[in-house]
């Protein structure tokens, strides 16, 4: 295991800030995905964290994906081990209860939009750069929980369509699929995280119900995967949770008393 950083952790006003750092493409390697999976469970523990944004270093690249030069020269045992655990760090990301936001701020291609499709929202940097899941060209799969997320973002024949020809695209499309919730002008890359951050922070007490966003997440996440019945009972136990919660309650009483609440994500 090498001792490079390849995952920087900062937080702030509520946020924890993820940025992957392995030029020129950000691509990723099993030492930075252990990297990613620690950021991800210390983020996750901390409660004054809120929101989770993930980007990438630089003004060109969120994420190329895996490194394909070191996929090149592992055995197959080793690839199938390195995919299990990317799997298990995304499933991490995307089980947290707290929101995750991708800040795409360049190309966002193979398995860098897998890591931003784990995010529940994604906003991106206006510009040239290229969103999609060329892996049909090297004769593999979208294999970090590709197939299955952006199936269930744009439906199976879309899906399909896109992973079979390996097309990549900017923004603007990736916006119009469903893929990318938001896309901002910035001049440069610190003017986009800026707006990022900003926009980060609406999610953050006390301007919102923390606790309430978390279970949200958790009813949708989870219940999108289970049978409508038990879906709706996970809903219901989840908002009894909130019910019992004190920002339930700000919010109950600052809506009678006519006037803003102020969460504390308790």
């Amino acid at each position: 295991m090498s001792d490079k950083v390849l995952i920087h952790y900062e937080a702030a006003d509520g946020v924890a800030l993820i940025t992957l750092d392995d030029p020129p493409a950000n691509t990723y390697t099993h030492e930075m995905m252990r990297q990613l999976d620690d950021a991800i469970v210390r983020a996750r523990f901390a409660d004054d964290v809120y929101v989770i944004v993930i980007t990438g270093k630089g003004e060109k690249f969120f994420s190329a994906g895996a490194n394909i030069s070191m996929l090149a020269e592992v055995t197959s045992g080793f690839k199938y081990c390195f995919c299990l655990h990317a799997n298990e760090t995304l499933n991490r990301l995307e089980h947290t209860p707290k929101l995750i936001i991708a800040a795409l701020n360049g190309h966002t291609v193979g398995g860098g939009l897998e890591i931003a499709m784990a995010a529940d929202l994604r906003v991106a940097r206006a510009g040239n750069a290229k969103v999609g899941l060329p892996e049909v060209s090297l004769g593999v799969l979208p294999g970090t929980g590709g197939t299955q997320r952006l199936t269930r973002l744009v439906g199976k024949s879309r899906a399909i369509e896109l992973m079979a020809t390996g097309e990549t695209f900017g923004f603007d499309r990736a916006q119009e699929l469903g893929i990318v919730n938001q896309v901002w002008e910035a001049e440069s890359n610190d003017d986009f995280m800026a707006k990022v951050m900003e926009y980060a922070k609406q999610f953050t007490p006390p301007n919102m119900a923390s606790k309430a966003i978390g279970n949200i997440k958790r009813s949708v996440q989870t219940g999108g995967e289970l049978p409508f019945d038990t879906a709706l009972a996970l809903e219901r136990e989840l908002q009894q949770q909130l019910f019992a919660s004190q920002d339930a309650r700000e919010g109950l009483t600052a809506y009678v008393e006519k006037r803003k609440p102020q969460f504390t994500g308790n």
